[in-house]
């Protein structure tokens, strides 16, 4: 009896110290789990400095995920003043940064600068670049756009670890069976075979869309083009590719510059084709991809399902278009039909492979107007009711209350007129709304409103004068259909007018 009895206060100790472990350990444990992205910010890394990385791509190495990107002098600019518009597009370095969960990046170096170690570079400029790693020659290989002193082409760094720094090797001016000899936009791609290609459209015009070998004995050689896809709607650029229950999808983007895009996809079950009809990305319409256009493909392999990211640019010449560079979201499929969900906060768990909404997630669709790139009365996302000769609505350029552009009522006769958003999939529960507003005032009404979500219209009067931005609040929302309607209404007199930008409808 006596032994039992010193058993059982062991297995008591044991027990007692376990529950203190797990009581300790077990907010580190949740942490670690999942973690949550945020878009429409600027990102920083753990050290808290800006993250610098656009038109590159992930390599991931064992566990951990190594993200290449080019930082430009214009970045840099815009970051310390967002409310400025810059053009400087002139390269300063190729950035790498490391993580172990796709959202806590660790600065690792700057793996090529602009002259390095003696060598030709001189980059004027590069950009949409990818690294991959050759069996053959251990080396992990640099591919890169490059606009330098002597010309352009196809540039090729070389280095024995993920982190650098990469050495020059040369740059290809010529590829065998393309419409002008060479890439537009481009990326590289690593199929499951571990085989690496880069995906591609032709130089001028961009209407040719390509797939190309990378040379397997070093990868430092872009074997000749397989022309995939023509485009008979315009050209096409940031191409990118990734595979998903063993069919390849290449998307791209507009040929609209910097700004912001559709995204575009074609499907095919051989990597060479003959691929699909081109189709719009389900989720991609009514902000444009989120403000942003294509530029690289995430696969989330984790232990309970694979999650493919979408990596969106939001270039917007370095001014507008929304705060941040790089816009993260994750891709939900029917079958082989994919939609982007365009979210402004998710939770990803890396180790799992699973993702869900952000309890802070924006549900409003373009809610600073910012994805049109032009003044319009149709703008993504967006309705209009009116009861007079001509639309009252618009967006208007400067003076926004973020980035370039705001909604705006106003006619030189008197008018009624609403601009409306219906928002379906929500969850059922309780929602604020939020909306930054000014206003001329003298209107018989003017207000914002949410309607058709379960229960009773609530409104917010806006028609005093408000000259400067004033944020405007409605809370309580109980949602219990999910769905709501979103809007400004206004009847108002002639030269009256409203502005509003950067609406907000969260779940509490």
């Amino acid at each position: 009896m006596r032994m039992q009895l010193k058993w059982l206060s062991a297995m008591q100790s044991l027990v007692l110290l376990a529950t203190a472990l797990l009581v300790f350990m077990g907010p580190q444990a949740a942490h670690a789990a999942s973690q949550t992205i945020n878009n429409d910010v600027f990102w920083k890394d753990t050290s808290g400095n800006p993250i610098y990385s656009q038109g590159g791509n992930i390599l991931k190495v064992g566990s951990t995920y190594y993200w290449y990107g080019v930082k430009y002098n214009g970045a840099v600019t815009y970051y310390n003043s967002p409310t400025a518009k810059n053009s400087d597009t002139s390269f300063a370095a190729v950035t790498c940064y490391s993580s172990t969960d796709l959202v806590n990046w660790t600065f690792r170096g700057n793996v090529i600068t602009g002259a390095t170690d003696g060598s030709t570079w001189d980059a004027d400029w590069l950009g949409r670049l990818g690294v991959v790693y050759n069996a053959n020659t251990q080396k992990y290989v640099l591919i890169t756009q490059y606009q330098g002193p002597a010309g352009g082409g196809i540039a090729f760094a070389t280095s024995s670890t993920p982190t650098g720094t990469f050495a020059f090797d040369h740059v290809q001016t010529t590829i065998t069976n393309v419409v002008n000899n060479m890439s537009g936009d481009q990326s590289t791609f690593i199929d499951d075979n571990g085989k690496a290609y880069l995906v591609f459209s032709n130089a001028s015009g961009r209407s040719h869309l390509y797939v190309s070998e990378l040379r397997s004995s070093d990868y430092l050689n872009v074997e000749p083009a397989v022309n995939v896809f023509n485009s008979s709607s315009g050209g096409r650029e940031g191409n990118a590719m990734f595979k998903y229950n063993g069919l390849y999808y290449l998307c791209s983007s507009d040929l609209h510059g910097w700004n912001a895009s559709h995204t575009y996809c074609v499907t095919s079950s051989s990597i060479t084709g003959t691929y699909s009809s081109e189709f719009v990305m389900n989720g991609t319409d009514a902000d444009f991809s989120h403000v942003s256009q294509t530029s690289m493909f995430i696969p989330v392999q984790g232990s309970s399902q694979t999650t493919i990211l979408f990596g969106g640019d939001r270039w917007s010449d370095f001014a507008g278009n929304g705060i941040g560079y790089n816009q993260w979201m994750p891709i939900s499929f029917s079958g082989t039909t994919p939609t982007l969900n365009s979210l402004s906060q998710f939770n990803l768990d890396a180790a799992t492979g699973t993702w869900s909404v952000g309890s802070g997630n924006n549900y409003a669709m373009n809610p600073s107007y910012e994805a049109d790139r032009v003044s319009q009365i149709a703008l993504a996302g967006w309705s209009t009711w009116f009861n007079t000769a001509a639309d009252p609505n618009s967006n208007v350029e400067g003076g926004a209350h973020s980035g370039r552009w705001s909604g705006n009522q106003y006619a030189t006769a008197a008018y009624s007129a609403s601009r409306y958003q219906n928002i379906t999939g929500l969850a059922n529960g309780t929602y604020t709304l939020k909306v930054w507003v000014k206003s001329s005032g003298g209107q018989s009404t003017a207000q914002i409103y949410v309607k058709n979500y379960g229960g009773s219209e609530l409104d917010a009067s806006i028609n005093a004068s408000i000259s400067s931005w004033t944020q405007i609040t409605i809370p309580n929302i109980q949602v219990t259909n999910g769905k709501a309607q979103i809007g400004l209404y206004s009847v108002a007199n002639a030269g009256n007018w409203v502005r509003v930008d950067d609406w907000s409808l969260v779940k509490n």
